[in-house]
């Protein structure tokens, strides 16, 4: 028999920084996952305090950036592995008209720490307008984060990759399988709506698909945006994505997401190109685009962690903590993320 004080159910970005909180505060866990590739795997891994359509920031976005930082720094102390990618965002200006709303929302105290004053022109990319450089952007290696906080967990003998099955939970004796525990933590994306205990929570799925691509002649290092991300994920291989859509959860590649990716490499660069991989997956979102944390109504010992959306890594990291502190000393949760204010 195992004994832990916590299962965490999911691998995404909410299931590992939670996985965090625990190994930072010595707690005994193991993590259910069941290895498959979620939308937090296939992430741009993006960290922005811009909302690059609009130029318009969120709220906490400078001490959110700074948890972020603190946690991926602390996990490099026991993974030995650095995942942070220190290249600002480049945005190329469509217009004049956008050009000069970034100059004008530059006045905003919120925005000028973010909006860089100078306009850079890049080579290699249709930039006539030049593009706007977000300070305090950077980027985290997805695949290097995932492998590393996975290895990491296996080699403690804490990281299980099976699916958990709901129906063979003990709550009352507090026991799944062989497993005796004291509180769950589930941090399982769009899987949630499967789960008996918490399959109210109004999560919106949000598809996505990004492309890896190759270039002919094309070989900047530079983090660009225009309508998607564009960065290199080696010395040959580059990410271009991620589309959005609210509307479908078909299974399989979506052949438009792929011409709506493909007719917008083309207006950033001229070089030829060949799509080596499609990748996809669901993205858990909210309509009020704030995560969902808190407690099951009846069982005191269950809690979830989810709604992330596409700021997985900034919402993972802070909101990770939170949960944490409501769980282990009772600092209540903020209202604007409670589960109960749906009801």
């Amino acid at each position: 028999m195992k004994i832990v004080e916590y299962i965490i159910v999911g691998g995404g970005f909410a299931g590992m920084f939670m996985a965090h909180q625990l190994v930072k505060n010595k707690k005994r866990f193991v993590v259910f996952s069941d290895g498959q590739k979620n939308a937090s795997k296939i992430s741009a891994g993006m960290v922005n305090p811009v909302v690059l359509k609009k130029f318009t920031t969120f709220d906490n976005a400078h001490n959110q950036i700074s948890i972020l930082r603190n946690a991926l720094r602390e996990i490099s102390y026991y993974t030995a592995v650095n995942t942070i990618v220190e290249e600002p965002i480049h945005r190329i200006f469509h217009d004049e008209k956008e050009q000069n709303t970034w100059s004008k929302k530059r006045e905003n105290e919120n925005l000028s720490d973010f909006l860089n004053e100078d306009f850079v022109e890049l080579p290699q990319v249709k930039n006539p307008l030049k593009c706007g450089v977000v300070n305090h952007s950077f980027r985290v290696d997805v695949p290097a984060f995932f492998l590393a906080m996975e290895n990491y967990l296996r080699s403690e003998n804490i990281l299980i990759n099976e699916f958990f099955d709901y129906k063979i939970l003990d709550i009352d004796n507090q026991q799944y399988k062989d497993i005796k525990f004291e509180k769950i933590i589930f941090a399982e994306g769009i899987n949630v709506r499967q789960n008996p205990y918490f399959s109210e929570i109004p999560i919106v799925v949000n598809k996505g698909h990004h492309l890896s691509i190759k270039f002919d002649d094309y070989q900047l290092k530079n983090t660009i945006k225009k309508k998607h991300f564009l960065f290199p994920l080696d010395e040959v291989n580059y990410y271009y994505g991620g589309t959005y859509d609210r509307e479908n959860e078909s299974v399989g590649v979506d052949d438009r997401a792929v011409e709506q990716l493909n007719n917008a490499v083309r207006e950033i660069t001229d070089s030829g190109y060949k799509v080596t991989n499609i990748e996809y997956g669901y993205r858990p979102t909210v309509a009020d685009r704030r995560p969902i944390l808190g407690k099951h109504s009846v069982y005191n010992n269950l809690f979830v962690f989810n709604g992330l959306g596409a700021r997985g890594l900034l919402n993972g990291a802070f909101y990770s903590e939170v949960l944490y502190r409501f769980i282990e000393d009772g600092i209540e949760i903020p209202d604007e993320v409670k589960k109960e204010r749906f009801h």
